[in-house]
């Protein structure tokens, strides 16, 4: 791992859970469970910002807009399940709401980051946001 990754959260083995295949049933699921309570914490702190993104993307799809989930690995994968829950959810018609990354989910592969470069990414009018955990947006820049 390179120096820059090493240095981030997401990247490092988490102290907390660490022996987590020593515990019994009950003390794993309960890590887990004391682990999951974070994420709320995370995203309280972050709602203004969450609530913009919301804005501007409401904004861009009352105007004939599409929003398009770009990511590899567990990140692309998430997104074509979030994408193909906002129509039953949310009453958006499929063309509206799409994610790049379908043909990796039964086989996904390591290390494939640049599937944009090669002119595999439509244009569209769309309102363009990126985020990536590990703050390596390669992808997203070439998709955007």
């Amino acid at each position: 791992m390179n120096q820059y990754l090493s240095k981030l959260g997401t990247e490092k083995r988490n102290q907390e859970t660490k022996d987590i295949d020593l515990c019994t049933t009950l003390e794993m699921v309960t890590l887990m469970n004391r682990q999951d309570m974070e994420v709320p914490k995370a995203v309280a702190t972050q709602l203004s910002e969450i609530a913009r993104a919301v804005d501007l993307l409401y904004e861009a799809l009352s105007r004939g807009g599409r929003m398009i989930y770009v990511g590899a690995g567990t990140s692309g994968r998430l997104g074509v399940l979030d994408a193909s829950e906002c129509p039953p959810t949310f009453s958006t018609p499929p063309e509206m709401v799409w994610a790049h990354a379908r043909t990796r989910l039964r086989r996904a592969r390591a290390g494939v980051r640049h599937v944009f470069e090669a002119g595999g990414f439509p244009p569209a009018r769309c309102t363009a946001g990126k985020t990536e955990c590990a703050g390596r947006t390669e992808l997203l820049d070439s998709a955007v």
